[in-house]
């Protein structure tokens, strides 16, 4: 009897061997770094399946290699064609007639990754973010005080940024996936991330870089900021950007290839459920240092010190991450799941002519290797046919792929585009919630005018308010399941346990509430402004800031229900191949969030202005009208309420929903990463 051999990759591999020359022209040769946890062998290998005949298999065992035996175990197979150096392996007996041998995954001697480099990918983000988010607060006090914007300006020039920061995260994640990987793209956005935060302080330390201060002139006049000096500005404000695309895009993917190279780790999941609770622990703690230690920084010792800070702290995130280069684990880039989708837009555009049967026997669909789904589902059936095998149409005998994939897809391809165009309605709704967040530029505003004090003599800076919704939201995420939750069924009497739409609707009704009671305060801020005459802009009013809390909370708490639901939500409707898809399907929605926000001020200051009228977002925030401008954001989220409702109804039940496992899992996530 023959034996043959089954040359497969597998996640876990069945046997790892070195080949001698004979066997080059047979085996398919597998470069190292495409072996899982071979790390840097610097020889060739190969992944073998070897199916044996049962009498075969005896006399092996009766040679003494067994799976009990101390590695390396060499046994020559002298009745077979090529000699093998043979590792600890066991049997895996099949009811057919050949059985398999199977090793688990061999230690590699020299191994890379591992708990060793997550304190450096770690400290890179955190380190990242201290510095990214402790510019962010105080920036509308700097555009307008030091380059002689007016609010509008300077808060469009911050929506842009905002709106640059969260999207370019996903051209990053398609370009490291596709093309470059993930080491190189944040080491690529650590570079152009601390080359920003140097130009950024050059403009505090250069006169020249920004406008001269007004009291140097005789004439009570002040001259605006040339083009040349915006463009540096402009340009610090581009490479940051640039530099979160590459560091945000990959840091946290990066850092589970790390723990993930060796599938035979006993602990492997365990030590990534850690891993990504200690990520987002410190993601959050970085925010809190830089909304409260570097922002007070800048408000009591100046732009100078304060924007010198974040340099420090991105050259040390720069340099940690680089210190450890010799020891990552870097996976070789694999195709885009972009190309993916466009395979399958231009698929069933060329077989637009093939008319699909409504009797399923009648047609056969290319299935992928593995793959549980054997047919398309009927919604958006017209994409269908981009996995509908022709008499024309052609698969490799060896391993059933497509010929040409831009001609024939796969049925898992076309359920991933379906499932991302499903979700797209619902994922919209989420954007007037970040616009209703994201009003930081005008509230640090109007908390300068009011009275910051908790004693005497200490004041909280006006751009650390922002901390509070931080606070809310982390609260929230700790009471949700141990407090809220136990609360609403003992009072209703029965369990409560709201589905993931449900979480995401009350998150937008939250909103609503936050930005009335934001309105609500900004109104009788200028009335009293108005009663004690101060109505050039300047000047404390005798109001207690403290008065903002209320729509903090609120919004803090909206964010807990929506955006971890939304989070929660694609992750349970997206196949598990699109959960690096999931993941930032958020953050798109910030980004387009911020154009929005962009475009509304910019209607309303155009609208209100004519005729010689105060603007509601004038800069004098006495005159204006901000409390108006707040009631629009509320109606637009009321308006945006009532559309979401209608798209959940005709998305459909979610899955999981009735307390199964999408839903229970997500909520158990959650509460991990918090812990």
């Amino acid at each position: 009897m023959h034996w043959r051999r089954i040359v497969k990759p597998y996640a876990t591999f069945d046997l790892l061997h070195r080949l001698t020359s004979n066997d080059v022209k047979e085996g398919k040769q597998r470069r190292r770094s495409n072996v899982e946890g071979v790390g840097s062998w610097g020889r060739w290998w190969w992944v073998h399946e070897i199916q044996l005949p049962r009498r075969r298999r005896s006399n092996l065992l009766s040679s003494g290699a067994t799976s009990q035996a101390t590695p390396p175990y060499v046994s020559t197979f002298t009745q077979l064609p090529i000699d093998i150096i043979i590792f600890p392996f066991r049997f895996s007996t099949k009811s057919s007639v050949t059985s398999t041998i199977r090793e688990p995954l061999l230690e590699n001697p020299t191994p890379r990754g591992g708990l060793r480099t997550i304190p450096f990918i770690i400290a890179n983000e955190s380190f990242e973010k201290v510095a990214s988010f402790g510019l962010l607060p105080n920036m509308v006090v700097y555009l307008t005080r030091e380059y002689r914007l007016d609010n509008v300006a300077a808060a469009n020039v911050l929506f842009l940024w905002s709106a640059a920061t969260n999207f370019l995260p996903i051209v990053g994640a398609v370009l490291a996936d596709s093309y470059f990987g993930r080491y190189p793209m944040i080491g690529f956005g650590s570079i152009a991330s601390l080359l920003g935060m140097i130009l950024l302080w050059l403009t505090t330390v250069l006169p020249e870089a920004r406008p001269p201060s007004c009291d140097e002139f005789a004439k009570d006049a002040c001259v605006s900021a040339t083009t040349a000096q915006l463009l540096l500005l402009y340009s610090s404000f581009g490479l940051m950007s640039i530099g979160a695309g590459g560091i945000r895009s990959s840091a946290l993917a990066f850092g589970a290839d790390q723990l993930d190279t060796g599938a035979s780790s006993k602990n492997s999941g365990n030590l990534l459920q850690k891993f990504f609770s200690w990520y987002y622990v410190s993601v959050m703690a970085a925010v809190m240092v830089a909304m409260t230690c570097v922002v007070y920084i800048q408000d009591v010792v100046g732009w100078k010190v304060g924007f010198g800070v974040p340099v420090i702290l991105m050259f040390l995130s720069t340099f940690s991450f680089f210190l450890a280069s010799p020891f990552y684990y870097r996976v070789k880039v694999e195709s885009s799941l972009l190309t993916r989708f466009f395979q399958v837009g231009v698929a069933a555009f060329k077989n637009r002519s093939v008319k699909l049967s409504s009797l399923r026997p009648n047609e056969t669909y290319h299935v992928g290797k593995g793959s549980m789904l054997q047919a398309p589902s009927e919604k958006l059936r017209f994409l269908n046919k981009a996995c509908l095998i022709r008499d024309t149409d052609q698969l490799h005998l060896t391993d059933g792929k497509a010929l040409d994939p831009w001609s024939l897809c796969t049925v898992d391809q076309v359920e991933e585009l379906k499932s991302l165009i499903n979700i797209t309605p619902l994922w919209s709704t989420g954007i007037m919630m970040s616009v209703a967040s994201n009003q930081n530029s005008f509230i640090v505003l109007l908390v300068a005018s009011m009275d910051r004090h908790i004693t005497p003599s200490f004041e909280i800076p006006a751009g650390s308010f922002t901390m509070f919704m931080v606070l809310s939201l982390l609260v929230f995420v700790v009471l949700y399941n141990r407090v809220f939750l136990r609360l609403a069924s003992a009072i209703i009497g029965k369990p409560v346990n709201p589905s993931l739409k449900q979480r995401m609707g009350s998150g937008l009704v939250l909103s609503i509430f936050a930005t009335s009671a934001l309105a609500t305060v900004e109104s009788v801020r200028r009335k009293v402004a108005t009663e004690e005459g101060l109505l050039d802009g300047t000047g404390v009013v005798r109001m207690s800031a403290m008065w903002l809390l209320l729509y903090f909370v609120l919004i803090g708490f909206a964010e807990g229900l929506n955006a971890i639901g939304q989070n929660q939500f694609y992750y349970s409707e997206l196949p598990k191949t699109m959960s690096s898809v999931a993941a930032t399907l958020f953050g798109v929605s910030m980004a387009v969030a911020n154009l929005a926000a962009s475009l509304i001020i910019s209607i309303v200051q155009l609208a209100t202005e004519r005729g010689g009228m105060e603007s509601w977002v004038g800069d004098d925030i006495n005159k204006g009208h901000y409390d108006y401008y707040f009631w629009v954001i509320t109606c637009f989220s009321t308006l945006n309420f009532v559309y979401f409702l209608a798209c959940s109804k005709a998305y459909g039940p979610c899955k999981g929903e009735g307390g199964d496992g999408a839903s229970s899992r997500a909520v158990d996530e959650e509460i991990s990463a918090s812990s």
